[in-house]
């Protein structure tokens, strides 16, 4: 059993909590992901490591509501434990000191990217992060980031808080105005692939992580599978990152678009089982 130490809600369906999960405190790195199943009846879930407190042998993950589990995992509280925590997995982001890597979020993709902002800040690098979402109250981890940056810029589609316009505006303005060494994208995977676009126009290295095309994290189900390089690849085993100039996002949407229907339908059967408790 693992027991949830710390929980905050960054917005309205994204929830930050901390597990009790000593080992795999002290092992992880920048890019790794847990597998966590909340009961015997629920299914493997993949999160990626956003922290971790080796002091206090805990780890940080970052939940948005999508579907039941991710709901049931939102709903419990400090004190609550989750049966099984397995991990670190994955293939750690490589960490060198390049000269000035940009580092591209949108949505609670800012999550699995703060791992590696920090990583690459503490290895030398100069580091310039654009953040965004739609709105100010869906920005996450402005702080934190802000801490590890050498420069934050925000962007959201309303201009409700910093600079208004999608992340590939924030990121062409600093690719024009400096030298851009590397850079890491990660989010949505219409937002990594424009994104990988705007970094490709100007050859600069890019890394993409795909951790949300993720289900059971061994490679054993086959839905992660993509296209990179004209290869199969799956992406909780040779993954979660790749060359984002290589990855086929279009194959890629049209296969996260196959579950929308499945993860709606099954959180509505799951709120009609609550019906009966509710009332």
């Amino acid at each position: 059993m693992f027991k949830i130490i710390e929980k905050e809600f960054l917005s309205e369906n994204v929830a930050r909590l901390s597990i009790e999960a000593p080992y795999i405190a002290k092992s992880r790195k920048a890019g790794n992901f847990i597998i966590l199943r909340i009961d015997e009846k629920g299914e493997r879930i993949p999160l990626t490591i956003a922290d971790a407190n080796t002091e206090k042998g805990t780890i940080y993950v970052i939940v948005q509501r999508v579907g039941v589990s991710s709901h049931k995992l939102c709903d419990m509280n400090v004190g609550d434990t989750i049966l099984d925590v397995v991990g670190p997995l994955g293939t750690a982001t490589h960490i060198a000191n390049v000269g000035t890597v940009l580092c591209a979020g949108g949505g609670v993709g800012v999550a699995p990217l703060f791992p590696i902002v920090q990583a690459m800040k503490l290895a030398g690098n100069r580091v310039i992060t654009v953040i965004a979402a739609r709105t100010k109250e869906l920005v996450i981890l402005e702080n934190e980031m802000r801490e590890y940056s050498d420069e934050l810029i925000i962007m959201t589609d309303d201009g409700s808080l910093g600079e208004k316009g999608l992340v590939t505006l924030g990121m062409e303005k600093v690719i024009q105005r400096e030298k851009v060494n590397e850079a890491v994208v990660i989010g949505p995977a219409i937002m990594m692939k424009f994104a990988a676009l705007t970094t490709k126009k100007y050859d600069i290295p890019t890394v993409a992580s795909l951790n949300t095309i993720m289900v059971d994290g061994t490679g054993m189900c086959g839905a992660c599978r993509v296209s990179v390089g004209g290869k199969t690849e799956f992406v909780c085993v040779s993954g979660p990152e790749f060359d984002a100039h290589q990855v086929n996002f279009d194959e890629m949407l049209s296969r996260l678009n196959a579950y929308k229907t499945k993860e709606s339908s099954g959180y509505s059967d799951y709120l009609k089982s609550l019906k009966p408790v509710l009332n």
